[in-house]
């Protein structure tokens, strides 16, 4: 292996030396097979490929402060994927398996796990896929579950530096009886051209309204939103957001330093009585945002008045990071130490 170099990662592939796979078949999941190949292969008439039938997860694994590597909140994700499953009928993984592959995966790659305090972190890639070859949309009646893993760095290139986000009205991420509240491909896919525009246009996201009325914040194409005003963290309700782990986290965290908590609509107008808003996500953690813009009306909105990301906002990061680097105590066991 070459010499890595940490602290400059992007945020990418990263091929490492093994992935665990499990298949499903004939109502039942099979062994767990290691391999150090990068290539799927299946059915031309697979339901991943046609119909949808395909989910992730997006974990991490760093090395703390005493030196030992943690995974955090592996349950949550294993939960949340197989809620995901029901959403698109897949076949569910069951938690200890999950569990059981993710850990296998990080031993199997120990070398990639960043260094403490390099800024970076191993990225855990869980994925579940129909590989049955079906031509009717239907399910199908066999799947790939796999765990491949690679280092990363930040997810926004400035890291936890404030960056600018643009709000979008003529692209929906999910609509609100639709498949926004799992973790599936085809949201994503869907957030692709405002995406890329954003990127375009100077910014390094966008931040997509509610499909229904466009009066209310929904969230960041890859990240939940959230806003600090005053004493109270504030972040969407909605049922076409992705329940985000992270910021299920900062949620408990936010609490126990003394704020309020509120989870409900957020309207547009509402962004200019904020102190501090930002995007959370296992990818970027915390992304303060300095700036939002208004693509249509014109109107920007500004945060960070000294260039930095806000008093609340820091706290919350580094608690987070705290736990998850073994700085801070993990008194929720929120944290799986790899022995």
């Amino acid at each position: 292996m070459n010499t890595i170099d940490w602290k400059n990662l992007p945020f990418g592939y990263f091929k490492t030396d093994y992935n665990v796979r499990c298949y499903y078949k004939d109502g039942k999941w099979g062994n767990i097979e290691v391999t150090d190949s990068e290539m799927i292969t299946m059915h031309m008439a697979a339901t991943c490929l046609h119909y949808g039938q395909e989910a992730f997860e997006g974990m991490k694994a760093f090395t703390g402060i005493d030196g030992k590597i943690r995974i955090f909140r592996m349950v949550e994700n294993a939960k949340r994927m197989q809620n995901s499953s029901k959403g698109i009928m897949m076949a569910e993984v069951p938690v200890p398996l999950f569990e059981e592959m993710v850990v296998k995966a990080v031993k199997l790659n120990l070398k990639y796990v960043p260094p403490y305090g390099e800024g970076a972190s191993l990225y855990i890639r869980p994925l579940l896929i129909g590989t049955g070859g079906e031509v009717g949309v239907k399910p199908g009646k066999e799947y790939l579950f796999m765990v491949f893993v690679g280092p990363v760095g930040p997810y926004f290139k400035e890291g936890f530096n404030p960056v600018k986000m643009q709000i979008v009205r003529d692209f929906d991420r999910a609509a609100p009886l639709g498949t926004g509240y799992v973790k599936v491909g085809g949201n994503y896919a869907a957030s692709l051209r405002a995406g890329e525009r954003a990127h375009k246009e100077g910014f390094a996201a966008s931040i997509f309204l509610d499909a229904c009325e466009k009066k209310y914040i929904d969230e960041a194409g890859p990240a939940n939103f959230f806003g600090i005003k005053g004493n109270t963290y504030i972040t969407p309700d909605s049922k076409s957001i992705l329940p985000s782990i992270t910021n299920m986290s900062l949620c408990k965290i936010a609490e126990e330093i003394g704020l309020k908590v509120e989870r409900r609509h957020v309207p547009v107008e509402e962004l200019s009585e904020f102190d501090e808003t930002g995007a959370c996500g296992t990818a970027a953690v915390i992304s303060p945002i300095c700036q939002i813009h208004d693509r249509d009306t014109g109107k920007v909105y500004n945060y960070c008045k000294d260039g930095k990301a806000g008093p609340v906002s820091t706290k919350l990061y580094l608690k987070l990071k705290g736990i998850q680097e073994g700085t801070e105590p993990d008194t929720h066991g929120w944290v799986t130490i790899i022995k």
